[in-house]
């Protein structure tokens, strides 16, 4: 099955000026802890929730005045919408994120894949992703 059967086609996308507190407004309202940044259906970078608060929040910077663009994390994984799902939940695994970025061959943004889409796709993919999503990190071994 590809990516493009099973992903979800409409994202909100963050624009890397505005204010980490609209981020955070987009993230409530759409009940996702990530965002994808884009600058003219670009990806750029991905704001999360962690990123607001370990790099703003706790370096005790304003929400109204701090860009996206000054806590986002940049060189962000994603996969092709022609992908295989199997491809994207080695991705997700490697890499550890739940949600991926679905490109299509012009690295256009085209949608978001979710480990829950992955799961109901009845595949295997998912079972791989959660497992490489799941697993500690070297500081959580520590």
């Amino acid at each position: 099955m590809q990516v493009r059967e099973i992903m979800q086609h409409e994202v909100d996308i963050a624009d890397p000026n505005m204010s980490i507190r609209d981020a955070a407004r987009k993230m409530r309202a759409h009940d996702v802890g990530s965002l994808p940044v884009g600058e003219n259906d670009r990806l750029i970078g991905m704001v999360t929730d962690r990123d607001i608060v370990v790099r703003a929040v706790a370096d005790n910077r304003t929400a109204g005045n701090t860009a996206v663009r000054e806590v986002m994390s940049e060189g962000v994984s994603y996969c092709f919408d022609d992908d295989d799902a199997e491809a994207a939940a080695q991705v997700m695994a490697k890499h550890q994120v739940r949600r991926l970025p679905v490109l299509n061959r012009d690295k256009r943004m085209v949608g978001v894949i979710a480990l829950a889409d992955l799961g109901r796709s009845r595949g295997l993919a998912a079972q791989d992703a959660l497992q490489g999503v799941s697993r500690p990190t070297d500081k959580e071994r520590r």
